[in-house]
């Protein structure tokens, strides 16, 4: 049924339509059209709208076109901040000027995304920086600081995400002042906020979506009821992003934070007012012997967590350590009451303090039904975890309900009490302040003191889901039961590529099986022959970090002297990698490979020549001794189905397709996938994972394989000395 927005999203997207005449290079898509179409008739008559569009179709101004033509006010969430960057930096701008709309654009990250003022001048004060990098690190952003509008900490280059610095200079919901902090006026935060709360389109993550619904701290409390259309990109990440929110947790490192923080306050602020050494060492020691009683470990290691105590650690000695942190949050807690005037940052040390307090009570209590709990143990500290198994529950009872949409101009920060009618007290006692006042006898006074309740948005919220893999079967089940979102509306665009004639598949099938120890050896070693013909321009996807190393280190023997680099996760940050990377395919540079794991699935974008092979080393089941993973089987197993064929397998084709995804990202690209699991062909699931792929050339012989990487090769070399001379 067409209606007026229908109309306008497919004049948009026609041949000669808007997009055509005020942007280069478009070009009309059928699948991107009728994902426009679609996302327009949910935001004209509300409801759930899920969508798996394949690499390509150009999802992004599918969803975007039809917001902004709405006139809705849009919340528009992603999964990872660069693409939040990207959005709000380059596809918005384009959009809206291209469509000539008077749109106001928001973007909103969570804390620590922006620099915090009265922390940064805490850290100047603090003896206790750990080296001379971070010293100088410091001064930089504090020259940094003189000139930034926002203080997005993206803006600084050359700020590893994983600088030590970066709490330092920070805030979060635990530390943060509020109203009472010095810098409360100039704080980036809250005029991130503000402009959120008065933008048309506001762009965030959600991480933040989903932290606000656990603690209604981050601003989405107060915008959400404004919003009439919203749309998660990238949702394959949804549910995982908020079982990790939803649940609660405590860590030693958090322990360890207000730790430093209280000693650091109480020695600035209040010297000699309370034994800030003796109460802070208490906690600190605590907070060791909790992680102590987990053992020696090497790397990070999921304990279980079923019975009174978790695997391996006695019962009676884990109650007691928990209970010593108790202890000590209430020697702290009592420090801390005897200095609370003195300084807002007492006051927010104390509720950090007591928080800290009711999350050990709530750890020595059972686990809350239809929840898992757990602990991450690593070398240096201890997380107690626990965690619905997924969002559904969530999504259907606190998000698909929402109240009706308010009017932007009726949403504060600070929504009022609304009165529907004042009582004739309220009115009397209202009208007879003002006459004592001499102020306002006109009524407004009244107004401002008794606001009338907003006029509401009758019409349902447009929600939209959409991501280029969703799952393997018609309904989307993968995504749809764990997100609540059975009834959702369920559309599926396949890319436009031609992934015959772009790209090959190859499956070894001598391989041995990936349990076998020589597995991580003989990928290295199909690995090296391959980038050696090929001339670098590869990717190794490894779904271990075990494998990670062990396949990095043997390739770089293996490769020593063949003019290839073997950039190794972990040895670089994760820009320093990509931008190397991206550099190896240029005339004249070295050719590059990257052995990548976790991050590099999915969003590593990397168009044209500098990326041409893609490697897994196996199958991207997920683990079954993780908790999580093994109550999610459970459940599947006490409803009468297949935790291996509903839950397993869906798991490792949504991760192979965004592993496989990796390798071409334009119409243009062509390239090869090697997959390292010859479970692939000599099963009936790996039959279904090949299905769930885009249907690429079969490669059936090492031969056949070497052929093709060396015409890659040659075509590379051509079109490179074209493009030079």
């Amino acid at each position: 049924m067409s209606h007026p927005l229908r109309d306008l999203v497919q004049e948009a997207f026609a041949p000669l339509g808007v997009l055509a005449r005020a942007t280069d290079h478009f070009n009309p898509r059928q699948g991107q059209t009728e994902m426009a179409l679609a996302v327009a008739d949910v935001v004209a008559h509300g409801g759930s709208l899920v969508v798996e569009a394949g690499t390509g179709v150009g999802k992004t101004f599918a969803y975007l076109v039809p917001a902004l033509l709405s006139g809705e006010r849009v919340l528009l969430s992603t999964a990872t901040k660069a693409l939040q960057d990207q959005l709000f930096a380059r596809d918005l701008p384009r959009l809206v000027q291209a469509l000539n709309l008077p749109i106001r654009l928001a973007l909103l990250k969570g804390r620590s995304s922006y620099l915090c003022t009265h922390r940064m001048e805490i850290a100047r004060r603090d003896t206790q920086i750990p080296d001379r990098h971070t010293v100088h690190l410091l001064s930089r952003v504090e020259t940094w600081s003189l000139s930034t509008r926002t203080g997005d900490l993206a803006e600084l280059p050359g700020l590893d995400e994983r600088s030590p610095l970066i709490p330092l200079i920070t805030s979060n919901r635990e530390n943060c002042l509020g109203s009472q902090c010095p810098k409360f006026k100039t704080c980036h935060v809250n005029a991130a906020r503000r402009e959120a709360l008065g933008a048309d389109v506001v762009v965030i993550n959600h991480h933040l979506f989903f932290a606000d619904m656990a603690v209604r701290e981050t601003g989405m409390a107060e915008l959400l009821p404004s919003v009439r259309v919203v749309i998660f990109d990238e949702a394959h990440q949804l549910n995982e992003v908020g079982v990790n929110f939803l649940g609660h947790q405590l860590g030693t490192a958090q322990l360890l934070d207000v730790t430093r923080d209280m000693l650091a306050t109480g020695l600035q602020l209040a010297r000699g007012l309370a034994d800030w050494q003796g109460v802070c060492s208490g906690l600190e020691r605590a907070a060791r012997e909790l992680r102590l009683i987990g053992g020696k470990r090497m790397g990070q290691v999921k304990l279980r967590w079923t019975e009174d105590a978790p695997e391996g650690i006695h019962a009676g000695a884990w109650e007691q350590s928990l209970q010593d942190v108790g202890a000590a949050c209430v020697q702290a807690l009592q420090a801390l009451d005897t200095v609370s005037e003195i300084a807002p940052d007492f006051m927010r040390l104390h509720d950090r303090v007591a928080e800290v307090a009711k999350r050990v009570d709530a750890f020595l209590n059972p686990c809350a039904p239809d929840a898992v709990r757990w602990v991450d143990v690593s070398a240096s500290q201890m997380r107690l975890m626990e965690a619905p198994l997924d969002i559904a529950e969530t999504v259907r009872e606190r998000l698909m309900k929402q109240s009706p949409v308010l009017a932007q101009d009726d949403v504060s920060q600070e929504p009022p009490p609304w009165h529907d009618e004042p009582t004739f007290e309220e009115y009397s006692a209202s009208h007879d302040a003002t006459v004592a006042q001499g102020d306002d006898l006109d009524g407004s006074a009244f107004d401002t003191a008794f606001p009338m309740r907003p006029e509401e948005d009758t019409r349902p919220r447009a929600w939209v889901f959409t991501s280029a893999t969703l799952g393997d079967d018609p309904r989307l089940r993968w995504f749809t039961e764990p997100c609540g979102l059975e009834s959702a509306t369920v559309l599926r665009v396949s890319s436009p590529f031609d992934y015959p004639a772009q790209a090959s598949l190859y499956v070894p099938r001598d391989i041995v099986r990936p349990n076998d120890p020589a597995h991580s050896a003989q990928v290295a070693a199909i690995a090296s022959d391959a980038v050696r013909r090929l001339g670098g321009r590869t990717l190794v996807l490894t779904t271990t970090l075990r494998a990670l190393r062990a396949i990095g280190d043997v390739m770089k023997q293996q490769l020593e002297g063949a003019g290839v680099e073997v950039l190794v996760q972990g040895e670089w940050p994760k820009r320093h990698l990509m931008e190397r990377f991206r550099e190896g395919a240029k005339v004249g540079e070295g050719g590059c490979v990257l052995v990548a794991s976790a991050t590099f699935w999915e969003g590593f974008d990397v168009p044209g020549d500098a990326l041409q092979l893609v490697i897994i080393d196996k199958l991207p089941f997920p683990p079954p001794n993780d908790p999580l993973v093994e109550a999610r089987s459970k459940r599947l197993e006490s409803q009468g189905r297949s935790p291996f064929n509903d839950y397993f397998v869906p798991e490792a084709v949504v991760a192979l397709k965004q592993g496989a995804g990796r390798l071409i990202r334009t119409e243009s690209d062509q390239g090869v996938l090697v997959l390292c699991d010859n479970r692939l062909v000599t099963t009936g699931y790996g039959r279904r994972l090949i299905a769930a792929l885009p249907p690429m050339h079969q490669l059936q012989t090492a031969e056949a394989l070497a052929e093709s990487l060396e015409a890659l090769n040659q075509d590379f070399i051509s079109r490179a000395s074209t493009t030079t001379f």
